[in-house]
């Protein structure tokens, strides 16, 4: 780490990390929405907070978590949804590329367009519904896998 000076001190130095909110959604036939990304693996739909034109983005800041994750998955699947609770277990650190950690944050989703099918975005390279069984042979992180696993078992859902 690169210390930075102030008046020829050492100043501390603020790690970052990037936070990626991830949500688990399921159509009427109880099948969960996943994406394949360029790495082979599956992934659940989401992605990074917006920062707004004021941080440098080009998009409008996202006001919250929950808001971000609604608007991710619209763009990425069509679909509309209902940002829900955070899920048990559906915290924690993913390492995509040696040296590039990654904070996800995982909620269970509420779908409001039940009924439409869900569009590839140009972001993926495959879109797919899966049932729960199914699930567990793919290639994805653990952590996905538990998530998914936490909407299912999720009382309430």
């Amino acid at each position: 780490m690169s210390a930075l000076t102030f008046q020829g001190q050492p100043m501390y130095k603020p790690s970052l990390w990037p936070v990626s909110i991830k949500g688990v959604a399921l159509d009427p036939r109880e099948r969960v929405l996943l994406l394949h990304n360029e790495r082979g693996e599956w992934e659940l739909p989401g992605g990074r907070l917006e920062i707004g034109p004021a941080g440098n983005g080009s998009a409008p800041a996202d006001g919250s978590p929950d808001a971000a994750l609604e608007r991710e998955v619209a763009e990425e699947s069509g679909w509309t949804v209902k940002a829900g609770p955070l899920l048990d277990g559906g915290t924690w650190i993913y390492e995509p590329i040696p040296g590039r950690r990654v904070l996800i944050v995982t909620y269970g989703c509420t779908v409001l367009s039940p009924d439409r099918v869900p569009v590839l975005s140009h972001e993926h390279k495959e879109i797919g519904l899966f049932h729960r069984h199914e699930v567990d042979d793919l290639t994805m992180p653990e952590g996905y896998k538990q998530s998914i696993a936490a909407w299912y078992d999720h009382p309430g859902r």
